[in-house]
């Protein structure tokens, strides 16, 4: 059982002045929430909670303890800490963001950008757990998330993509083949096809042992 622990900060910063707070645009009838959980922090949060309290939207933050003072905490109308300053004990808890919700009667969960957000098992949980997820399906997520398969997605639609081989790299071997067989040449740009957090990539100009092919992450790769 999560024991939340609301902030006890709950005033703007003054220097955002009434208007970050104001309700000028008209409260929609239809209004699909009364309340929703931003699984984020900083300026995206603030973002998302400024739009819902036009909206007449209530609003539930979550936080790291290193996070206890920020800019979002002051922000929404209740606000949780999930756990340590590091993000994976804390932004990354998918099961104790969702227990938050639970406990608040939040009816959805706004991902903001990074951390969860391009995560399809949390979707998934989110979804099972009865709660609304603010963005795309996980089908989507899974999809574009594998960089091949996302490739081969556009080339069907007929968008324009940048060349190179269509599949799988098995080994650095296998990708000095492709770059001559393929007509690719040089330079050519590694990448791994899940991400890799912006340093799952290298880029060779000529021929090498290696490649940089140790340097990558552990997963499927391609050219």
């Amino acid at each position: 059982m999560l024991r939340l622990a609301r902030s006890a900060v709950s005033r703007p910063f003054p220097m955002l002045g009434p208007r970050f707070l104001s309700a000028s645009a008209a409260l929609p009838a239809d209004k699909p929430f009364d309340k929703i959980l931003v699984a984020n922090r900083g300026e995206i949060a603030c973002r998302v909670f400024k739009t819902a309290k036009r909206l007449g939207v209530k609003t539930v933050a979550v936080y790291s303890e290193a996070d206890a003072s920020a800019m979002h905490v002051r922000h929404a109308d209740e606000a949780y800490c999930i756990g340590p300053a590091a993000s994976a004990d804390s932004y990354l808890k998918m099961e104790r963001i969702i227990d938050v919700a639970k406990a608040t009667g939040a009816q959805a969960i706004h991902p903001g950008y990074g951390f969860l957000s391009e995560n399809a098992a949390f979707v998934e949980m989110v979804e099972g757990a009865g709660i609304a997820f603010i963005g795309p399906d996980g089908g989507p997520m899974n999809d574009m998330g594998d960089k091949i398969n996302s490739k081969k997605i556009a080339m069907d639609a007929g968008c324009f993509v940048i060349p190179g081989y269509e599949g799988e790299v098995r080994d650095e071997e296998h990708a000095v083949e492709l770059v001559e067989s393929e007509g690719i040449g040089y330079p050519v740009m590694i990448k791994a096809s899940a991400g890799g957090g912006g340093k799952g990539m290298r880029v060779a100009y000529v021929q090498c042992p290696s490649m940089g092919w140790s340097l990558l992450p552990s997963m499927s790769l391609y050219v």
